[in-house]
Formats: structure tokens, C-alpha cells, sequence
């Protein structure tokens, strides 16, 4: 069994640019396993790759290098399609393999923009090799490992001049990094490529906000370095990773909109679309207008930092003419995951805890589903071995949260 711890926070300071392997070496150097990263790189790239930790300094400063080792010098290009069957294969732990298919296929649907086509036809060549692959899938197993409950991210500092890449000589940022960038503080601070495509896809996927270094109890900082040593600059990327200093009430804000004309087939995909733009929450409310018309209300839960990025996407995708916000104050109980067996696979069991005591115990549902559709059962026994199993390990409402 694998816990999160409550309340954990991580804030990725990217003012230096962010890639994959720096981004992995940060968290690795905050205290994430070195076996537990492997065995999710391992069990993806089956052996086609090795991870090497060591240290090293930038600028003077020391850091952590994580270099990922590619065994086969002529890796195959892949199709995103592709990407998704090798993780969703590779039987990791339901958040770490969730995590890793979001940031690919955020990285596929802007390389299908860039170029024009639908994101299954993208096949990565420079962002999608299994170096690439054991940044992502490494980075999501650090985080797990960690305890992470939230990450948010400084503006990022993309670089300047051009890179070489296999369609010629591109401008910085990249156009595939430019459009990973929508929405987030950037600036061209620095010579060269500082942001590559799949150290921004993480930050975007993983992140929930841009924002200074948030107020927390600090517990540990890790440093990752880049491949290059600049005069002039650390190349590095800082993860600090603390308690939330702000769990117990958050500053949040609410946003509503009455809509009658909205083919209802629709809604799925917004309420989708906002809570991966990092939603704390979305839903909709039967109302009847005007006239008596039948309509829904929207509402949509959000940091006040996402508000603007939650407007902009509300009217792309819905008819609404106007939007109502106001501020809005929330109490969470500290969430952690743990991990149980059930018949051939293993379920994520999401941790509901207040001062060190167990308060909800809710096996994630999406993993029993997946799990019921691979063995051919239904979800509501699957469901019933999770929560016994759940009961059978200690995770019991009233017990003590374990820190095994």
C-alpha cells in the first residue's frame, strides 16, 4: 500500500524555463524514490530506457541530474494512439497513469493544432521518443510518491533566438511550446530554448495555477538541473514542496451562467473541458427562466487566478451572454491516496482526514470501472472488494491515518 500525505503542496519555480528531465530531477532531489520512479519507467518503456541520478552543480549551486538513458539508439516514432496504449498497459497506480495520459494528450492536442491535424494522427518524433516518455511517466510517479495533493508553478521563462529541430530552424518559444503556453504568465527572459514541449505540458497538466511561491509550511526543496551549465544563470528548475498554507479556508470564486439554448448532448464535454482546466468544481442546475422556459445554471468553482481562463472557455463553449461572479470561501478536508489490491489489479482509494484521523474513505471510481471492464464484472462488486479491501488494510472512518 502507497499514501499520499494530507495537504501536500508543490510549487514548481520555473522562472529559469522547465523540461522533463529537470522537472524529474526537482522532485527527485525533494525526497521522491528512486525505485518507485523506475518501476513506473520501467514498466512503461519495458527496459528501452535507464534512469541515472547523480549530482552536479549550475551556477555554483548544486542540483540533481536526471538523465534518461535511451537503450535503443533508433527508438520508433509513435502515434499518440500509441502513447496511450503503452501506459494504459503498463498497470501503474490509477493517479500516476491518469496523470501521465493527461499530459500526453495535452501534448498531442497542441501538436495537432500546430500542424493542422487531429490529435491522433500526431506522431511524436522530438517530444514523443521514450526519453520523453520516462520524463512524463517518471514526473507523475515522483509526484504520487510525494504525496501531492495541489501544484501550482511560477511564470515560466521560455528563452529567446531559435532551435533546431527536425522541420528546419524554429523561433523560440517553439510554436508547440507557444501553444502549451495559452493562459500562463511567460516571459523571453534568457538565450535559447529554456521551455521545451514536454517540460511544458507537464507544468500545464499538473499545475493548477501560476502564481508567487504560496504561503505553506515548507518541508523540502528540490533542485533539478538542465544539460547545459550558462554563464550567468542557474539552469535549473526548484520544486518546494510544504503544507498548504491556505487549505483550511480557500479564496475561491464562483461563476454562473443561465443557459436555455444549449444542445444537452453538450454538457458532458463543458463540464469535462472546465474541471480539466483545473475546476475545484463544475456542474449544472435545472432552473426555469423567463417565460417559463427550461434552462440550467451553470456553475463553475475556481482560484480567483483561474476566473479570467474559466470565462474565456465558459463563453467558447456554451451560448451564454453573461456571466455572474462572486467570492466564495471553501473548507477541505486533507485528501492523501492509497493504493489496495483487487482481483487482478489495484484500485486508488481517495483519503478524506482532519488532524490525523480518517473522515471519508472512497475507492476512485474510475479505477474500478477500468478494472470491472478488463476482468468482465460489474462495477458494483468490483466496487464492494475495493471498500472491503480498503476496510481490510486499516482505511476505516475514525481510524488514524497511517504513515507506513
Amino acid at each position: 500500500m502507497t499514501e499520499g500525505q494530507g495537504g501536500r503542496h508543490a510549487w514548481i519555480d520555473a522562472s529559469a524555463g522547465v523540461a522533463g528531465d529537470m522537472l524529474l530531477g526537482a522532485l527527485l532531489d525533494a525526497g521522491a524514490s528512486e525505485e518507485a520512479v523506475r518501476s513506473a519507467i520501467d514498466a512503461v518503456a519495458g527496459g528501452g530506457v535507464r534512469l541515472r541520478v547523480r549530482e552536479v552543480t549550475r551556477a555554483g549551486l548544486r542540483a540533481l541530474k536526471a538523465d534518461i538513458e535511451v537503450v535503443d539508439a533508433e527508438p520508433p516514432e509513435r502515434h499518440w494512439r500509441e502513447v496511450r496504449d503503452l501506459v494504459e498497459r503498463a498497470g501503474l497506480p490509477g493517479a500516476v497513469e491518469r496523470d501521465a495520459i493527461a499530459v500526453f494528450a495535452r501534448l498531442a492536442g497542441a501538436e495537432a493544432r500546430v500542424h493542422g491535424i487531429e490529435p491522433d494522427e500526431v506522431h511524436f518524433h522530438e517530444v514523443g521518443a521514450l526519453d520523453a516518455i520516462a520524463d512524463v511517466v517518471g514526473c507523475c510517479a515522483a509526484l504520487a510518491d510525494l504525496g501531492i495533493v495541489t501544484v501550482s508553478a511560477s511564470p515560466v521563462a521560455l528563452g529567446s533566438g531559435s532551435v533546431r529541430s527536425r522541420h528546419g530552424r524554429l523561433p523560440v518559444p517553439a510554436p508547440a511550446v507557444a501553444e502549451l503556453a495559452r493562459g500562463w504568465q511567460v516571459s523571453g527572459t534568457g538565450d535559447g530554448e529554456l521551455a521545451t514541449p514536454t517540460g511544458m505540458a507537464l507544468l500545464r497538466t499538473l499545475a493548477d495555477r501560476c502564481e508567487p511561491l504560496p504561503p505553506m509550511t515548507l518541508e523540502a526543496v528540490g533542485v533539478g538541473a538542465g544539460t547545459r551549465d550558462p554563464a550567468g544563470r542557474a539552469n535549473v528548475v526548484r520544486v518546494l514542496v510544504g503544507v498548504d498554507g491556505e487549505h483550511e479556508s480557500e479564496r475561491l470564486v464562483l461563476l454562473e451562467a443561465n443557459v436555455d439554448d444549449l444542445d444537452p448532448r453538450l454538457w458532458p464535454g463543458v463540464l469535462q473541458g472546465l474541471l480539466e482546466l483545473g475546476a475545484a468544481d463544475a456542474w449544472l442546475t435545472p432552473i426555469v427562466m423567463k417565460k417559463g422556459r427550461p434552462a440550467h445554471t451553470l456553475s463553475v468553482l475556481c482560484r480567483d487566478t483561474l476566473a479570467p481562463t474559466m470565462r474565456e472557455r465558459i463563453f467558447r463553449d456554451t451560448s451564454t451572454l453573461g456571466i455572474r461572479h462572486s467570492a466564495r470561501g471553501r473548507v477541505a478536508l486533507d485528501r492523501s491516496f492509497a493504493e489496495v489490491a483487487v482481483g487482478s489489479g489495484r484500485v486508488s482509494v481517495k483519503l478524506g482526514h482532519r488532524d490525523g484521523v480518517l473522515v471519508q474513505v472512497m475507492p476512485e471510481f474510475e479505477d474500478v470501472a477500468a478494472l470491472a471492464r478488463r476482468e468482465g464484472r460489474p462495477e458494483r462488486l468490483v466496487l464492494q472488494e475495493a471498500q472491503a479491501a480498503a476496510a481490510a488494510a486499516g482505511l476505516v472512518v475514525g481510524e488514524p491515518v497511517s504513515r507506513s
